[in-house]
C-alpha cells in the first residue's frame, strides 16, 4: 500500500498506521476527539485564508489538510467502534439527496427562496428527529463555538425562517441606528456603566449582523476583508513613517492620518 497510488484508500491505510499502538507516531497515538478539534478549527481557517489570497496551490494543500482531519475522526471513531469513514460518507450522501428533492426527485422548486425553504424544513425535521421532541427550539444544536458573528447570523437565519425578521432592509438600518444612539446615551452618562455599556454595544453588533444578513452578506467574511484592507494600508503608514526618518513617537495624530489618507488615494489610482 506504501507504494500504491494515491488514493482515499491509502489515506484510510496511513492513518491506521500512525494510529497503531505498538509501531504508530506516538503523537497520534495519544490523541483524542477533543485534543485535535482546535488543529480542526485552524486547518478550516487556513483554506478560508487560502481561497481569500486566490492562492490555489496552497488551497490544494490546505484542503488536505481539512480532509485529514474527517480521515482521523472517522478512524477513532471506529476504533471506538461508533462510525467510519463510509457512514460518514454515507450519512453525506442521504442528507445531501433528502435536501435537494428538486434535484434528486420530482419535486417543483424553482426559486432560491423556495429552496431556502426546503432546506431550513428540512433541518427542522433532522433537529426533532434528534431531540425527540415536538417542541424542539428552532435555534437548538447552533454550535456555540461558531465565531460570533456567524453565530449571529445563524440565530437570525433560523428566527426568519419562522417569519420573526424585518421585512424592509429600511427597517433593519433603522434598528442599528436605534443601537448607535442608545450606545452614544451610555457614553454621555457623567458616570459610564460598563456593563451597560458593554450590553449596549453587544446589542448594536448584533444588530450590524442582521443589516449585512439582509443585504445578503456574510458578516465573518466582511469583518475579515476589512482586518485585511485595514492592514495592509497601516504597513503603507509604517512604511511612511519609516521613510520620514522617525519613529511613531514623533508623530502625531494629524501626521498619520495624512499618511493614512496617502495610501487611500493611492489605492484608488
Amino acid at each position: 500500500m506504501l507504494d500504491s497510488k494515491a488514493s482515499i484508500d491509502k489515506l484510510r491505510w496511513i492513518m491506521t498506521q500512525l494510529r497503531d499502538p505498538e509501531t504508530g507516531c506516538p503523537w497520534d497515538v495519544k490523541q483524542d476527539f477533543s485534543s485535535i478539534t482546535a488543529h480542526t478549527i485552524e486547518e478550516a481557517y487556513e483554506v478560508v485564508d487560502a481561497i481569500e489570497q486566490q492562492d490555489f496551490v496552497e488551497l490544494n494543500k490546505e484542503l488536505g489538510d481539512l480532509l485529514f482531519q474527517v480521515i482521523f475522526y472517522s478512524q477513532l471513531g471506529q476504533e471506538q467502534q461508533l462510525f467510519n469513514f463510509d457512514s460518514v460518507v454515507a450519512s453525506i450522501c442521504e442528507k445531501l439527496i433528502r435536501r435537494h428533492p428538486h434535484v434528486f426527485s420530482d419535486a417543483d422548486l424553482s426559486t432560491d427562496m423556495q429552496i431556502k425553504a426546503n432546506w431550513e424544513n428540512e433541518k427542522a425535521k433532522e433537529r426533532q428527529i434528534k431531540n425527540k421532541q415536538e417542541d424542539i427550539s428552532i435555534l437548538a444544536d447552533i454550535p456555540k463555538n461558531l465565531p460570533a458573528l456567524s453565530q449571529a447570523a445563524k440565530i437570525q437565519k433560523r428566527c426568519s425562517h419562522v417569519g420573526f425578521d424585518w421585512h424592509e432592509i429600511n427597517d433593519v438600518f433603522a434598528k442599528v441606528e436605534e443601537e448607535v444612539l442608545e450606545v452614544k446615551g451610555e457614553l454621555a452618562a457623567k458616570e459610564i456603566n460598563q456593563v451597560a455599556l458593554g450590553e449596549e454595544l453587544g446589542d448594536l453588533m448584533f444588530a450590524v449582523v442582521n443589516l449585512c444578513r439582509h443585504a445578503k452578506q456574510d458578516p465573518e467574511t466582511l469583518l475579515r476583508q476589512a482586518n485585511q484592507k485595514f492592514t495592509k494600508r497601516f504597513h503603507g503608514v509604517e512604511a511612511q513613517v519609516s521613510a520620514s526618518g522617525n519613529d511613531f513617537s514623533k508623530h502625531n495624530l494629524e501626521q498619520l492620518e495624512q499618511y493614512w489618507q496617502q495610501i487611500k488615494k493611492q489605492e484608488k489610482n
